[in-house]
């Protein structure tokens, strides 16, 4: 139990580092250089992907012997393909979804700060869904 608890923390950690990255690369493209947020975000998400398979291999996971590299970033590709589909709903729904058909939230936020929540939101989703899925298909057993 001891070891789950710390590699969940480590998988925070890492976590946390890589939502800053897909939350930076998103904003910097949707807020600063006008890029649609829905496109914004897929290249957020496939930058922190490519962070999170790095740091995840090197600190949270063990490597599955009978893996070879190849086939384990295949898989890690095909699971990162699943979570930023269910980003995408995640953030379409909350700016599409929700902020676009709610006066009162228009008042509140602007479409900005609507596409940053979206991506906290989405990113909390996707995360309990990668750890699992990582855990079920690419740690050793």
């Amino acid at each position: 139990m001891k070891q789950l608890i710390d590699q969940i923390i480590k998988f925070g950690i890492v976590g946390f580092f890589c939502f800053f990255v897909d939350f930076g690369v998103t904003n910097v493209l949707s807020g600063v250089l006008g890029v649609h947020y829905l496109i914004a975000k897929f290249f957020g998400f496939v930058v922190s992907a490519v962070v999170n398979y790095l740091l995840s291999i090197k600190y949270v996971f063990t490597h599955k012997k009978e893996m070879d590299k190849k086939k384990e970033f295949t898989v890690f590709i095909i699971l990162s393909a699943i979570g930023l589909v269910i980003n995408e709903i995640v953030m379409y729904i909350c700016v599409d979804g929700i902020y676009r058909h709610s006066e009162p939230l228009k008042d509140l936020l602007t479409e900005d700060l609507m596409v940053m929540a979206g991506t906290v939101i989405a990113t909390a989703v996707v995360m309990v869904y990668n750890f699992i899925s990582r855990k079920l298909f690419l740690e050793r057993k």
